[in-house]
């Protein structure tokens, strides 16, 4: 990985949702919020407007004290027929929320909704933002293989300082940074809209969101869309390492494959194997001595980890390897290291995936587990079965206590669209086949050979003709009855080298 209706409305939603029915579009609800100009300039750039939430810092008491989220919202285009509000899921795996609002004009059949993004309690601008140790994701960090005993000990201490920290830094939020607590935040917002059913689009981490909130909520949602689910009943020990190491080791050798069949371009070799030994030789130089004291082998690592997520980022990274073995020149690796990891000092998102993380479910907390568990990943996942164990390190030794997952269920929930890149490295299949059983009224569209984590947004008319009719009329795919995928896409092609 590298995160109650009123009467009034449960009536109105009952007579909508209950046996099967379309819902019929609502009129535009009354705002019981204050929206006005975005300071965000990419929201104000595209038309958004902003405003702000205060709602229960615990919902089992809300007369205590508050924290304040901030909203967005990409009106519905006045052309188009209006199809209510469609809330995003906040996605803590990358902290998007806020901006969230702009999917609508990417999206086929966006326009007929108002988009809703909201930063998810504890990311900014939302208050407070949680911030633990600014800096922790710092240049030249210990390795993380366990290569040295030094390694070992310098890791463990930096995740009990991190933990420590937090817990320091704000030790009432971290008590209500569950999922559970950021659901019951989008039902306080759905209320604040007017209390009328909304969609509810979800993407990676933010679809265990939305399968809560649909759980919880299931006649507040009039059609959700879970792009690239996550498997409920693997929160969060096995769905955020070990089930993805292997996968996305997979997929970090299709892209040795990609830069070996564009040698032209990059002049690494041209076959796996040739692309491997100039990984493997880059790792251990940089292990040896850091690259100007900045990159060493836990940045070279995380820089080029983009590679089994996303697959646009494959010729900037076959470029960046090429570069650097041709030069040894390490300013474009500083430099898209700062881009994506460091994300300008403060560990915002990274202190608010844990903190949600570390407490939808309980952890193991011996460390001789973890690092068993890892060693045993590491057979089939040597480049990424080590970095993930730190990374998520931290759960280990959290301080606020873990609750227990929410049993996701789905027979009362309308209508879902599941779509799902069959090569996904961070959400597998199951994930998707296991919410199709529980979703009745659910159809699995799977694009065959996609690699990239998220399947939308997206150029395919494949995709977009099955999503657009799904946002745009509430239709979906046949179901079959012998399961699997309802509606199949095929891959698009690997991007060219440059």
């Amino acid at each position: 990985m590298r995160r109650a209706l009123s009467a009034a409305a449960i009536v109105a939603s009952a007579v909508i949702t209950m046996g099967g029915a379309t819902a019929a579009a609502t009129p535009v609800p009354h705002d019981a919020l204050a929206w006005g100009a975005c300071s965000d300039t990419t929201l104000a750039n595209a038309g958004a407007q902003c405003a702000t939430l205060q709602v229960p810092l615990d919902h089992a008491n809300p007369g205590g004290a508050k924290v304040t989220l901030a909203l967005s919202k990409v009106a519905h285009n006045a052309s188009d027929p209006y199809q209510g509000m469609m809330l995003t899921a906040p996605d803590p795996l990358s902290g998007a929320g806020y901006e969230s609002s702009l999917l609508g004009q990417q999206v086929p059949g966006g326009g007929s909704y108002d988009w809703i993004g909201i930063a998810r309690r504890g990311v900014a601008p939302s208050v407070p933002a949680l911030s633990c140790v600014p800096g922790y994701e710092a240049f030249n960090r210990p390795g993380y293989a366990p290569t040295a005993p030094a390694n070992e000990v310098g890791r463990l201490n930096r995740v009990q300082n991190y933990a420590d920290a937090c817990q320091q830094a704000q030790p009432d939020l971290l008590q209500h940074m569950k999922t559970t607590d950021v659901a019951a935040d989008l039902d306080d917002v759905r209320l604040a809209l007017g209390g009328l059913q909304v969609g509810m689009y979800a993407q990676s981490y933010g679809t265990y969101v939305a399968e809560v909130y649909a759980t919880l909520h299931p006649l507040a949602v009039r059609r959700m869309v879970l792009d690239s689910p996550i498997n409920p009943d693997e929160v969060w020990y096995r769905a955020a390492s070990l089930d993805q190491n292997a996968n996305l080791e997979r997929n970090f050798q299709l892209w040795f494959d990609w830069v070996a069949a564009n040698d032209a371009a990059f002049h690494l070799g041209t076959t796996r194997a040739a692309i491997q030994q100039v990984w493997n030789d880059q790792l251990a130089k940089i292990t040896a001595a850091p690259a100007d004291g900045l990159i060493g082998p836990d940045e070279f690592t995380d820089i080029f980890t983009l590679a089994p997520y996303f697959q646009a980022f494959w010729p900037t990274l076959g470029g960046l390897l090429s570069a650097y073995v041709h030069t040894g020149d390490p300013s474009t690796l500083i430099g898209l290291f700062q881009q994506f990891y460091q994300r300008g000092g403060s560990d915002n998102i990274y202190a608010a995936q844990m903190a949600e993380l570390c407490t939808d479910a309980p952890w193991p907390s011996s460390f001789a587990q973890w690092k068993s568990d890892a060693a045993a990943s590491a057979t089939q996942a040597p480049d990424m079965a080590w970095g993930n164990m730190w990374f998520l390190s931290p759960c280990r030794v959290w301080h606020a206590k873990a609750g227990n997952p929410v049993p996701v269920l789905g027979y009362a929930v309308g209508s879902v669209l599941l779509l799902q890149n069959s090569l996904d490295g961070v959400a597998p299949p199951s994930g998707s086949a296991a919410l199709r059983q529980r979703y009745p009224r659910s159809a699995l569209l799977t694009v065959n050979g996609g690699i990239t984590h998220g399947v939308t947004p997206t150029a395919d008319t494949c995709v977009n003709t099955v999503l657009g009719n799904y946002l745009g009329t509430g239709t979906l795919p046949p179901r079959k009855t012998a399961g699997g995928s309802d509606a199949e896409c095929a891959a698009p092609p690997a991007p060219p080298a440059s």
